[in-house]
């Protein structure tokens, strides 16, 4: 990829693609890491004399600008980590009105831009708007990574009519996640959770035969239990892949670890009643919501003498408090292998998960984007990346 280093910007208006995807709730910004993860890049264009001109996407907007999808409540959280003045313009950003706004600023002065899902040609990476948002600068540097499997004309339109480079986050994602798929450091163990199989079944596949362990948990590990001949109530299951995951075992069985307990409810409830029961004799009319606590001590020392790990997804219904101890449990694994092992850790929850530990400056990398990342690792080529070499 093209990087900063080969990008000439004094004197010049920078528009920056970020991710600023950030939750929000009653117009206040809940968690700042995709704001400051952006810092780095932004110190350094406005050191090096630049203006920035900064779009984003946030939230699914249907049908061009709504409220609740607005940008504006972080433009003072950035104007706070960035430490001088951010102007936040509200207009469209493909617009005139958008363009005379921003052609007044001076080296140093920064711009966020409203969001750019408002633009009814966004997602479909109309060749126009890629033209039009091309007009807010003189260079354009992508350093939104958990966009950068998306070609919008955010990410890779604008990059055909703009000197381009990638932005320090941007370079980082890249080089680190290929860590774990070029020649890792071997013990190599992967925690994969969430809810699907069909989720995650390229990146299983990708790395199974890379790896020494893969620990599996949530709702998909009663997919692989099922398959296995368990007994797993009204847990989540995806039929249609059931033969496919004992396929998996069949051909990775010494590899693919599965939990021997869960914490089983009798609904999905925060205020649900629960029973940690074997994972594979879960009870008919019960559901299992977590990984057990003998699960989460096993994993642990799964993961103890491990050289590199990659953990993405939550161990169960993260979200709620009483089914959140087997994703802590991880979480906490993962931090006290510290400087002993190469450790990635990428999508929200997980990421959530290591923040709340207090223990994320233990983990060598936590990526910002979730499904950029699983792509990459399962070998695609990411239009954001592509349009960056």
């Amino acid at each position: 990829m093209q990087t900063l280093d080969g990008l000439d910007v004094q004197g010049r208006r920078v528009l920056v693609r970020v991710d600023y995807n950030v939750p929000v709730k009653d117009g206040v910004v809940q968690d700042r890491t995709r704001i400051t993860a952006s810092l780095t890049t932004l110190r350094e264009l406005l050191e090096r004399g630049a203006s920035l001109v900064l779009m984003s996407h946030f939230g699914r907007p249907k049908n061009g600008p709504e409220a609740k999808y607005s940008l504006a409540p972080v433009a003072p959280v950035l104007e706070e980590e960035l430490g001088r003045p951010v102007r936040f313009i509200a207009s469209l950003p493909g617009s005139d009105e958008t363009l005379a706004a921003v052609q007044s600023l001076r080296p140093g002065e920064v711009a966020l831009l409203e969001n750019v899902r408002f633009e009814a040609g966004e997602e479909k990476n109309d060749p126009a708007l890629g033209e039009r948002l091309a007009r807010l600068g003189d260079a354009f540097v992508l350093d939104a990574f958990g966009s950068a499997h998306r070609a919008h004309a955010s990410v890779s339109g604008v990059a055909a009519h703009l000197p381009h480079a990638a932005g320090r986050l941007l370079q980082r994602e890249v080089e680190a996640l290929s860590r774990l798929t070029e020649n890792p450091e071997a013990p190599y163990v992967v925690i994969i959770g969430g809810a699907k199989v069909s989720d995650k079944i390229k990146v299983i596949e990708n790395l199974l035969p890379k790896v020494d362990r893969m620990l599996v948990g949530g709702g998909m590990m009663f997919t692989f239990l099922k398959a296995r001949g368990g007994q797993v109530g009204a847990s989540l299951v995806e039929d249609d892949q059931v033969e496919y995951a004992r396929g998996l075992l069949e051909r990775f069985g010494d590899k693919l670890i599965l939990p021997t307990d869960a914490v089983a409810a009798d609904k999905f409830a925060p205020d649900a009643q629960t029973q940690v029961v074997p994972a594979d004799q879960i009870p008919d009319g019960w559901m299992g919501l977590d990984i057990g606590p003998e699960t989460g001590r096993a994993y642990a020392e799964a993961l103890r003498g491990a050289k590199t790990v990659f953990w993405n997804g939550p161990m169960g219904v993260f979200e709620f408090e009483a089914f959140a101890a087997g994703t802590n449990a991880v979480a906490a694994a993962v931090a006290d292998l510290g400087g002993q092992a190469y450790t990635v850790v990428g999508g929200g929850d997980s990421v959530s998960a290591v923040n709340r530990s207090g223990r994320a400056e233990h983990i060598s990398h936590i990526s910002t984007g979730g499904g950029a990342s699983l792509e990459l690792l399962e070998g695609q080529p990411l239009p954001g990346v592509e349009a960056m070499k």
